[in-house]
């Protein structure tokens, strides 16, 4: 009996597109609205952990104290906690209005190995008017989790 290596290479690369594909399907969560974060892998490998809002900053760029309601007068902090590696990976952050008012836009560029945590920060020097906002996390231009916040009078 003969072994036919033709047809164990294609059963092979068979097998493997399949298994490979399960995995992405498992591995993908997607960032909902309702303020909780998500995790999307960008075609770099690097993905967004968590997205921690408050009014002050720790040294390692991480908030000091997490909060969702805010004050009109008050800087607005966001620490975007990411894992993975890529020589070059573009964060952005969109921060809107409750009705889609775009507030600020902010890019950095990153190059993690690892776990990293960028900032990034939105004030209004007259105050920000009262009501819901989010901000949007994108990574190489996809979106890749949301946060929601409020602004209150007191």
């Amino acid at each position: 009996m003969r072994f036919d290596h033709r047809a164990a290479a294609v059963a092979l690369c068979l097998t493997v597109a399949a298994f490979t594909g399960a995995c992405q399907k498992n591995g993908t969560q997607t960032s909902s609205t309702s303020g909780t974060e998500g995790t999307t892998p960008s075609a770099q490998g690097v993905q967004v952990a968590r997205v921690d809002l408050g009014t002050s900053l720790a040294n390692d760029n991480t908030v000091a104290t997490q909060t969702n309601t805010f004050l009109p007068n008050q800087t607005i902090y966001a620490s975007v906690v990411t894992n993975g590696s890529a020589p070059s990976a573009e964060l952005k952050t969109r921060f809107t209005y409750q009705d889609g008012q775009v507030v600020d836009e902010s890019t950095r560029t990153i190059a993690p190995s690892g776990q990293a945590v960028t900032e990034f920060h939105v004030s209004k020097p007259d105050g920000f008017p009262v009501g819901k906002y989010k901000v949007e996390v994108f990574v190489n231009g996809t979106s890749a989790a949301t946060k929601e916040f409020e602004v209150k009078s007191t």
